[in-house]
């Protein structure tokens, strides 16, 4: 079966964080927090996974006094969500009747 299935976007979090990335080239702490309406901390430990996996790096800036954290998708996070991605479109067409 084409693509991979990969435990890291096993999450629901971390797969709708994944898909923000994909189409927005940043997204910051704040707005994941409010787009998928979990707490500071669920938030966190789900980016620091996927940070962990090389699958986003973190950038944090000031906005005068205002320290501003933002997340954006490595080019091996993007090529691993696709290959998840695949292998589920894949999964699904192998199991329809």
């Amino acid at each position: 079966m084409k693509g991979n299935y990969d435990k890291a976007f096993e999450n629901v979090i971390r797969l709708r964080i994944m898909s923000i990335l994909m189409v927005n080239e940043r997204y910051d702490f704040n707005s994941f927090k409010e787009i998928l309406d979990v707490t500071d901390g669920n938030l966190a430990s789900h980016l620091r996974n996927l940070e962990n996996a090389a699958y986003i790096t973190v950038e944090k800036t000031f906005s005068g006094r205002k320290p501003l954290t933002n997340y954006l998708a490595t080019k091996a996070g993007k090529k691993a969500f696709q290959a998840h991605l695949d292998f589920l479109e894949n999964l699904i067409n192998a199991n329809k009747t």
